[in-house]
């Protein structure tokens, strides 16, 4: 018996924030040793997601470190874990991601610290669980479990308008979670209809024929759920709110980890679960993404806060995961999930970018910047490293998935691989504005002339990801290799769906 490696990477930041609890003491004077616990812990849990990573057999495309335990056997649920090449790397970025959102929060969280270290703890458990359940009943309490927490880093220790992004975060969310969890109650009693026991085992419910009218309406139920996490126009309205008032550690998680969950469970559910339905609705997905692609990238143009164009440059660089998604060949799905990588780290990156300036000044406006290459030349370097990675250079993370996911959808269709392309020309021209009215120009204002450079805690917490943008940008193929019998399989199942239903409508 091997050890239950998958279930630590959820128990672990849970006794994490037991731990917290158990510390006694006044605020200020525990607070030093509540930040250390969070931080060695989700240390830990990135280790292990790096030890996972190690033994995880690349050539092949079934799961792997499968668990195993019946849990409700009267109505098939158990406790069922596994991982393969296309949730390994989102299990690896969550542990990754983790103790960075915690240094971030490090001299910008001063008030109940230890809730906001166990709030953070929580959430990694239970984006953990999402990646890894194949149980859909584990897979709905889990997905609905790191709500919780996100509501709670939102509500308490964002901005101003914190209250009303936080409901309105719970609120949208929540909407499509109750039509996913009467989407997956149906398919296990449909289970039950043919084989007299339900079950929720998601590859027996793939291996189960599914009417291509019922599927219609499972699949809209799915994706319903999926889209807004994404976020899919016109499901998008949310993030922006979420983002500018949240702690900056809540959008680093938020942007990094949450918005990858709307992907993953395209490809993990909605596609090998309903082929047909998917199919059938892959134009109306197009649509909408070039939609998010090229509006939300002119709504972008126009903001005047900092955290507010970010968050609508990750709903359009989000559009094209969407796009690699449903055109089902190897290019675009597997440039899908590696941008859901890149994206991941670098969007954490310039939300992190914005933190460093906001904790100086206190302010996100644009206008209150201008002429800070003269006084913070290292951020100004690491500014523009992660602008430059964000609108695709060759030799940087971004510049990989956005070629595949290109070279994928010119493939399907000509006209979304064009109107993809020109969201791509509106990001560079958005992020190098707001580059260039942050750095350049005359340090005129008197509010400017004595900030300080980045210091050595803010170093340590780019050094790594400006090293992991380099690497997967050089050499792209460690991700791409575990990531490749997983699609392969992927949409081998689809076209074999595919296959058989339109052999089936030739009788």
């Amino acid at each position: 018996m091997h050890f239950p490696i998958l279930t630590s990477l959820v128990a672990l930041p849970v006794a994490g924030a037991t731990l917290l609890l158990l510390v006694r003491g006044d605020e200020e004077r525990t607070a030093p040793l509540v930040r250390n616990i969070a931080l060695i812990v989700s240390l830990l849990v990135f280790a292990e997601t790096l030890l996972l990573w190690s033994q995880f057999h690349a050539a092949s495309g079934d799961f792997q470190f499968v668990e195993r335990h019946a849990w409700i056997p009267a109505f098939g649920i158990e406790y069922y874990v596994g991982v393969d090449g296309i949730s390994l790397l989102l299990l690896v970025l969550t542990g990754f991601l983790t103790p960075l959102a915690l240094l971030s929060s490090w001299e910008s969280v001063h008030t109940q610290t230890r809730a906001f270290c166990v709030f953070i703890l929580l959430l990694e458990s239970a984006m953990m669980g999402v990646f890894i359940s194949l149980d859909l009943f584990l897979f709905y309490i889990f997905w609905d479990a790191m709500l919780v927490p996100m509501y709670f880093l939102i509500g308490i220790w964002g901005y101003e308008r914190r209250v009303y992004a936080a409901i309105k975060f719970i609120l949208y969310t929540m909407a499509g979670s109750v039509l996913m969890l009467l989407a997956i109650l149906g398919l296990a009693y449909m289970h039950y209809t043919a084989t007299g026991a339900y079950s929720f085992d998601l590859l027996k419910l793939y291996e189960m024929p599914i009417e291509l009218h019922t599927q219609f309406w499972f699949f809209l139920a799915f994706a319903l759920a999926f889209a807004i996490k994404v976020p899919l126009f016109p499901f998008h309205t949310w993030l922006p709110d979420a983002h500018v008032e949240a702690p900056t550690a809540g959008s680093v998680i938020l942007a990094g980890v949450l918005l990858k969950m709307g992907g993953y469970g395209f490809i993990r559910f909605s596609i090998p679960l309903m082929p047909e339905a998917s199919q059938y609705f892959a134009p109306l997905v197009f649509g909408l993404s070039c939609i998010a692609v090229i509006y939300t990238s002119l709504v972008a143009l126009v903001q005047e806060d900092m955290k507010k164009l970010i968050a609508y440059s990750s709903v359009a660089h989000m559009g094209l995961v969407t796009i690699g998604i449903f055109v089902m060949n190897t290019q675009g799905v597997e440039g899908s999930i590696f941008q859901m990588l890149s994206h991941g780290i670098v969007s954490a990156a310039l939300f992190l970018c914005v933190g460093v300036v906001y904790d100086r000044m206190h302010t996100r406006e644009i206008a209150a910047y201008g002429g800070l290459v003269h006084r913070m030349p290292r951020y100004a370097f690491t500014f523009l490293f992660f602008t430059l990675a964000s609108v695709g250079l060759p030799g940087l993370s971004g510049f990989i998935g956005e070629f595949l996911v290109l070279i994928g959808a010119f493939k399907a269709n000509t006209w979304v691989a064009f109107l993809a392309a020109t969201g791509l020309i509106l990001g560079a021209a958005y992020a190098l504005w707001l580059y260039r009215k942050i750095m350049f120009g005359e340090l005129v204002k008197d509010s400017l002339k004595g900030i300080l450079d980045m210091d050595r805690r803010e170093i340590v917490i780019f050094l790594p990801l400006v090293l992991l943008t380099i690497w997967m940008g050089v050499y792209p193929n460690s991700f791409l290799d575990p990531i490749a019998p997983s699609v392969d399989k992927l949409i081998g199942d689809f076209n074999a769906a595919i296959k058989l239903a339109h052999t089936a409508s030739l009788r």
